[in-house]
């Protein structure tokens, strides 16, 4: 059974599809008497056959070096043959578990975190769509076919941000986050095909081959190479465009699950599949590390000003992201993918106990809570564990991820991004025990009194991906994906730890044993405010891009308004002034009519032969 799985492990994506189908009866209400709760059952058996699929096959092309292709054709005509390339590996099917185990996950969360939602069919059926289209896309060997499928993830991130869409901040979140991916796209497409004539193939694994003895133009390269850097920054929510990102906290918090903890990678998993490409500009390269260098430091500065919960993680999710682009942009695509998983589970499990959090307090305010320990314990630990694993924390996933980042940057000897990442790894680590102190220690609040732990449907995804946090490091041992300590770079991961350490201590002693009364007053005003506004970014955008924009449309109303209106009014204007003048010609006499024609065939006689009237004179 196990290897007609692994043959037909293409059919992954379908699963979900076939259960988004399925919920039509329930979306518009055809279905009423059962009320709409069948639609988010049959998505989770759905995505449970997709999981159990994903991991048999999973299974059997584990410890195989060669993987399997299938190619489905899709268009042909004109000489112009587009086919479907579609990988089957150990690195494509484990993305392919991680997608759906977590998406599963989010599900039956969803179950009890929208448990009054009368939206549950299109709810749910979004959530496949995710899935489907994530798991195509890990599938996927064509860079055509792979910005297609980042399209379609941009249309559910758009739909499901939406979800709510008769509340203003969700419509504007959707909106924001849909055009600020629509700019990294149209980027990404100019990048996509300006490839096409120099390699002649969009196929993932014939690019790598094409790069390794390319001999292309180096500014010609750089363009190419940036450009296909566009549309992964906009997905992972780089500087310049990061803000999508808080914005679509605004959607339901079930579907943040599944968006920050594995829709953002999947920006980086396109990138990696382009590395070698991107490597032949090493100033493609440099661009990438400046842009993740940037985030990430800028991000984790910004997440330890914020005083609401989602906006705390959704910074963090950018930084994170700027890590990984630095690990491609240094030649390290083993690390951007070991990051990627570790930070897919920690976030997964910070954002269901945050969500837990918000759902019993009915605020995302940090400043409003505290004083949870005793009312939340499982949920204190759930973000205990979520944070633990995403700062370098041995023995840990986060630790170990890390380790391999900064081990390849120092024998490149790359010093400067090995202190960033160690500086960024402290703000995390600070930020997070921040936050967890702001919820759990101090005194109950108004707004904490009464906070009991959320219902089994909540708490069981939660603790399952606890516990998935926590036994990464031995999963990837049974798979000899953890080199042992004797191999490893010992000074790096003493660094590391010790900043991690200190992070969390810091934190701990400013805002759970609360050495100082006021934290916040040790920074002076303006930095706060320059944190907290996120460096004045969204008011920058207002003055320059949006101002720009406003202006420009405001010029072109006015130009189309009085110029080319005023033009066809004129004409028209004109015609009907001439024949009402011209009306009072008609005489009715033969006469007059054969005189004006005879003068008008004279005025065009003198007209075409004027040259030649003009030489006898």
């Amino acid at each position: 059974m196990t290897p007609v799985l692994a043959q037909t492990s293409w059919l992954i994506p379908l699963y979900p599809l076939i259960g988004a189908l399925l919920t039509i009866p329930w979306s518009p209400g055809m279905i009423r008497r059962t009320g709409p709760r069948p639609a988010g059952y049959i998505n989770i058996v759905t995505t449970a056959l997709a999981l159990g699929h994903s991991l048999l096959a999973f299974l059997a092309f584990w410890g195989k070096s060669s993987p399997q292709f299938f190619f489905a054709p899709w268009l042909q005509v004109s000489g112009l043959n587009l086919t479907i390339p579609l990988e089957a590996s150990a690195i494509t099917l484990g993305a392919c578990v991680l997608i759906t185990s977590l998406n599963l996950l989010a599900q039956i969360y969803a179950v009890g975190y929208l448990e009054m939602d009368w939206g549950w069919g299109r709810f749910f059926a979004l959530m496949a769509l995710f899935e489907a289209g994530m798991c195509a896309l890990v599938l996927c060997n064509s860079l055509l076919f792979a910005y297609m499928l980042l399209e379609i993830l941009t249309l559910g991130t758009y739909l499901l941000v939406g979800f709510w869409y008769n509340q203003s901040l969700v419509v504007t979140g959707a909106r924001d986050a849909f055009l600020t991916k629509r700019v990294g796209d149209l980027v990404l497409l100019m990048g996509v095909l300006a490839i096409y004539p120099l390699a002649h193939t969009w196929d993932f694994r014939e690019l790598t081959a094409w790069a390794q003895t390319a001999n292309v133009d180096a500014g010609l390269m750089t363009l190419i190479g940036i450009g296909l850097i566009a549309g992964p920054m906009s997905k992972c929510a780089q500087f310049p465009l990061h803000l999508w990102l808080d914005e679509a906290m605004e959607g339901p918090l079930p579907s943040t699950i599944l968006r920050n903890a594995v829709v953002v990678i999947t920006g980086v998993w396109v990138l990696v599949k382009l590395a070698p490409v991107i490597a032949l500009s090493s100033t493609a390269s440099a661009v990438a590390i400046a842009i993740g260098s940037v985030t990430a430091l800028g991000a984790t500065l910004i997440s330890a000003a914020q005083v609401d919960i989602k906006r705390v993680l959704s910074y963090l999710s950018s930084a994170y992201m700027g890590l990984m682009f630095i690990a491609v942009g240094g030649h390290q695509p083993a690390a951007a993918l070991l990051l990627a998983l570790v930070y897919a589970l920690a976030m997964a499990t910070l954002v269901m106990g945050s969500g837990s959090i918000i759902l019993g307090v009915i605020t995302q305010d940090l400043t409003q809570m505290g004083g949870l320990w005793s009312r939340r314990p499982l949920t204190a630990l759930t973000l205990i564990v979520g944070a633990a694993g995403l700062v370098a924390l041995p023995p840990l996933g986060g630790f170990w991820a890390m380790l391999s980042l900064v081990s390849g940057l120092w024998d490149s000897q790359r010093g400067l991004l090995v202190v960033l990442v160690l500086v960024v790894n402290w703000l995390v680590a600070f930020s997070l025990a921040r936050m967890i102190g702001l919820i759990f220690a101090g005194p109950a609040q108004q707004m904490t009194v009464r906070s009991p732990e959320p219902i089994w449907l909540m708490m069981v995804p939660m603790t399952v991906a606890a516990g998935f946090t926590l036994h990464l490091p031995l999963v990837l041992i049974q798979l000899q994906r953890l080199p042992a300590w004797a191999d490893v770079n010992q000074d790096m991961a003493l660094l590391l730890a010790w900043s991690s350490l200190l992070g969390a201590a810091v934190g701990t002693l400013l805002y759970v044993n609360r050495v100082v009364e006021d934290p916040a007053k040790l920074v002076k005003k303006p930095l706060q405010n320059l944190l907290a506004y996120d460096f004045y970014t969204p008011k920058l955008y207002r003055n320059t891009f949006v101002l720009g924009v406003d202006v420009l449309s405001r010029i072109t109303d006015w130009l189309d308004r009085y110029v080319v209106d005023g033009l066809v009014n004129a004409v028209g204007l004109a015609s009907l002034f001439s024949g009402e003048t011209l009306k009072y010609g008609n005489t009715g006499q033969l006469q007059f009519y054969v005189l004006t024609i005879a003068l008008g065939v004279a005025a065009l006689g003198v007209l075409m032969n004027w040259s030649a009237l003009s030489a006898l004179f």
